[in-house]
């Protein structure tokens, strides 16, 4: 049996335990990241997009800092949002604080439903430093 090298970002390991997932494992090179919502420590949602669009993004950095990773060395991006008529544009200009220069990363965007009282999460593949 292969055991997970994960990798938790400082404090908030309660909140992956309670909801029984790793925020990020090291695989073959690579960092699988968990999708990263706009949560505030206690779980609970940044009030407006804009918040938990940003709060998602210091999420996401938190756990690839706690890897030895920074978003340069994210490959792969997929966004989940809700209602993405109306929520795609006003969270891919605040994403592109964190978005850096070109080359970009690949992406993919995808629009739902539900995603836990959330309105926005995004998920990364990155590849760890040598």
């Amino acid at each position: 049996m292969t055991v997970r090298d994960v990798v938790f970002p400082p404090g908030r390991q309660a909140l992956y335990d309670i909801n029984r997932y790793s925020p990020a494992v090291r695989a073959n090179g690579f960092l699988f990241v968990s999708g990263q919502v706009g949560s505030r420590e206690d779980g609970t949602p940044e009030p407006t997009l804009e918040a938990q669009v940003k709060r998602a993004f210091a999420n996401l950095n938190a756990i690839l800092e706690a890897a030895g990773c920074s978003f340069k060395d994210v490959v792969d991006v997929t966004i989940f949002m809700v209602n993405p008529a109306d929520n795609f544009e006003p969270a891919w200009e605040v994403a592109r604080e964190f978005w850096g220069e070109a080359p970009y990363p690949n992406a993919t965007a995808v629009g739902v439903t539900w995603l836990y009282g959330f309105d926005f999460e995004i998920k990364v593949i990155a590849k760890l430093p040598a």
